[in-house]
């Protein structure tokens, strides 16, 4: 069953998270994300949950990485500069396992930059901004239908791995209104809880240990400092943070197929766009309007883990382009998969690439 709904992105992604069961929202206020934060203040007090607003995002994530500890789903919402303030609690909910999901409608930068005008300059900050080695989940929305439905898949893959998960929204997403079919029920992968009697941070087969909430009956200590299965700090073993921050990075790493999700157009091209995000409508503009499948197309929900295999569906492609709104920073990580020359179509200053910029690509090369 669906209902259909004419929503603001960012309105949307607020109602993905509360359909995904998020009952705690602690952040502050930023352009062009403020819209998420504005709707969860009003909807989660309905529905018994916590909205709080702190006095800056340094704790607004430290907030949600609380909660989650106590068992529920929780979500913060940020831009630029208070998605660089929350770079070392980002690194703390890596090593402390710690699900939750955290939302950036990306703007211009460095520093304030252009707060109303859309960009994807966070992408490479989002997957090593934090200090250490570590692996995330990011998914990138192109649609306010997908600002919904991936704010949903954030929260499951935060529970399944136990990992921050990110949306990276931009402001032309988070502030499009769009017509959408919106599903009344959504599936909810749940964490996997602590057998009573196993060791809080020994990890299982699949390299996730399962989750001890506070006040079920387990006895945690949790710590961002290198740790053993206790929990208990070790910080001076060269063995015990090899193995801890190895295995980190391997639950996701090791599941990168899984994770994840893309799609293919024309796979049999000789010239490729590759895109996340709203560079995408672009493309798919371009497409419909030359109505031949001489051009294909790759576009990502899942930016990290890079999903590098999705290059291999396009056998015959002798270029691949990569639009991006920013100076080229996906385009750094195509390059290191590929040997066909991938040619960047960077674009700054808030603007979407239009179909003649588009366009007088393609003709370059045909």
């Amino acid at each position: 069953m669906t209902k259909r709904e004419f929503w603001q992105g960012n309105i949307a992604c607020a109602e993905g998270a509360l359909a995904a069961g998020c009952r705690f929202f602690g952040g502050y206020p930023i352009t062009p994300s403020t819209e998420i934060a504005e709707h969860m203040a009003v909807k989660l007090r309905k529905l018994g949950g916590t909205f709080i607003q702190m006095e800056d995002e340094l704790a607004g994530i430290a907030s949600i990485i609380g909660a989650s500890w106590t068992g529920e789903r929780t979500m913060t919402a940020t831009s630029g500069p208070g998605f660089s303030l929350m770079m070392e609690n980002i690194g703390y909910a890596v090593m402390t396992e710690t699900p939750c999901v955290i939302v950036n409608v990306q703007r211009g930068g460095p520093s304030t930059g252009q707060p109303t005008m859309a960009a994807q300059g966070d992408m490479m900050q989002c997957r090593f901004g934090s200090h250490g080695d570590y692996s995330v989940i990011a998914l990138a929305p192109a649609s306010v239908e997908e600002m919904f439905s991936l704010t949903v898949a954030a929260f499951n893959l935060a529970d399944r791995f136990r990992v921050p998960v990110f949306l990276m929204a931009d402001e032309i997403v988070g502030h499009m209104r769009e017509r959408i079919d919106v599903p009344t029920d959504v599936d909810r992968t749940g964490r996997k809880p602590l057998v009573k009697g196993t060791l809080p941070f020994k990890a299982e087969p699949d390299g996730i240990p399962g989750f001890p909430e506070f006040g079920k009956g387990h006895g945690v200590h949790v710590t961002g400092l290198t740790h053993d299965e206790r929990g208990y700090p070790c910080a001076t073993s060269p063995n015990v943070h090899s193995d801890l921050v190895t295995r980190l990075s391997e639950k996701i790493e090791s599941a990168r197929d899984a994770i994840a999700d893309y799609e293919v157009m024309n796979p049999d091209a000789e010239t490729v766009f590759i895109t996340y995000g709203a560079p995408a409508r672009t493309v798919q503009q371009v497409l419909y309007d030359r109505g031949d499948d001489s051009i294909g197309h790759l576009r990502l929900r899942v930016v990290w883990p890079f999903p590098e295999s999705a290059l291999k569906k396009f056998g015959t492609a002798e270029r691949f382009i990569v639009p991006e709104l920013n100076l080229g920073q996906i385009a750094r990580e195509i390059e290191r998969h590929v040997d066909q020359p991938v040619i960047r179509v960077p674009k700054i200053g808030g603007e979407l690439h239009t179909p003649e910029e588009l366009v007088h690509v393609l003709e370059e090369y045909e």
